[in-house]
């Protein structure tokens, strides 16, 4: 077996108003705006990447935010919760800082060792922050709205609503992924060496609905392939052993390929490069709508048909 992804790339979900969303996900969360672009499928609407300084795999939570989307219902076959990482120690400062906000969040829990802190975004989408025992190495954002102490370090991990656990559990074996431990109906799964930023919890509730892929949903969660070869040489693997996968698709940043997991989440494999400095300096990330080549001729129509986004100056700070 040759597939073993080193951890998460990207969660990507779908929101309600652009201008809410990008208030809550950079002032609110402190994260910045690698890149603001379309969904190629429907260039009438934003694709909006958030991350780090440099939006490195692993740190991304993207979204499709349609103004007038039906809300979604979260059920099984669907990434159910999306949690972020940040330093141990600073999951009290976020309850405060989330409550100042006007986010009501659950009490604080510990699982697995780990501080953890619920709560939904404003389109009702599940999210989580969590703070691992022996902390998290990758830099935040260092912005205007979240101290650097506290801030979010990346994506810590994904969770998955089945109603059976047998199939599922053997697909993330087959991506490579390593059980490490179960808690009641909550098995875990991590990548590469583990951490932060590698994990997927499989929750099984057999007798929970099934759940409507919407606003305040999640749409698919990626994970990392090194380069182009390795994700071609994933992609024959995964097609012998029977799954359905998409063609590999140019995303411009990263390429792509989909399945679905037997639960129903749909899954992308996309690779670390190029990257989002490809068409935009570093400092400007996130500032343009960028658009694919073979969306460039429509340009017009397309900033006609999008709402205008109000981004933050801390956004494209003017560094040395």
């Amino acid at each position: 077996m040759s597939i073993k992804t080193s951890g998460l790339h990207h969660v990507t979900a779908i929101g309600g108003d652009p201008q809410r969303n990008a208030d809550f996900y950079l002032r609110t969360l402190g994260l910045r705006l690698v890149k603001t672009t379309v969904n190629f499928d429907d260039p009438g609407t934003y694709h909006l990447y958030y991350g780090d300084e440099s939006g490195k795999p692993g740190s991304l939570m993207t979204f499709f935010p349609w103004r007038d989307a039906p809300s979604g219902t979260r059920g099984t076959g669907q990434a159910t919760t999306t949690s972020f990482s940040v330093p141990p120690n600073s999951i009290g400062w976020w309850k405060d800082h989330l409550a100042e906000a006007g986010i009501t969040t659950g009490r604080i829990a510990n699982r697995d060792g780990e501080d953890v802190l619920t709560f939904d975004d404003p389109d009702g989408l599940r999210l989580a922050l969590v703070a691992h025992p022996q902390g998290d190495p990758r830099d935040p954002w260092d912005n205007g709205h979240v101290p650097a102490e506290h801030a979010i370090r990346g994506l810590h991990s994904v969770t998955l609503s089945v109603a059976e656990e047998e199939a599922t559990a053997e697909m993330f074996r087959e991506l490579g992924l390593t059980f490490t431990g179960q808690d009641s109906n909550r098995l875990r799964f991590s990548a590469g060496e583990g951490g932060p930023g590698t994990i997927v919890d499989v929750l099984v509730t057999p007798d929970a609905p099934r759940g409507l892929v919407a606003a305040g949903t999640v749409h698919h969660v990626a994970w990392r392939a090194p380069d182009e070869q390795t994700q071609a040489s994933w992609r024959e693997e995964l097609v012998d052993r029977g799954v359905n996968v998409t063609s590999i698709l140019d995303r411009q940043y990263f390429r792509s390929i989909y399945f679905r997991e037997p639960g129903g989440t749909l899954l992308e494999v996309a690779t670390d490069a190029p990257g989002f400095a490809i068409d935009e300096p570093l400092l400007e990330l996130g500032r343009a709508l960028k658009l694919p080549p073979w969306l460039e001729p429509d340009r017009e129509q397309i900033e006609h048909t999008l709402p205008k986004l109000n981004l933050p100056s801390e956004n494209n700070p003017e560094r040395a």
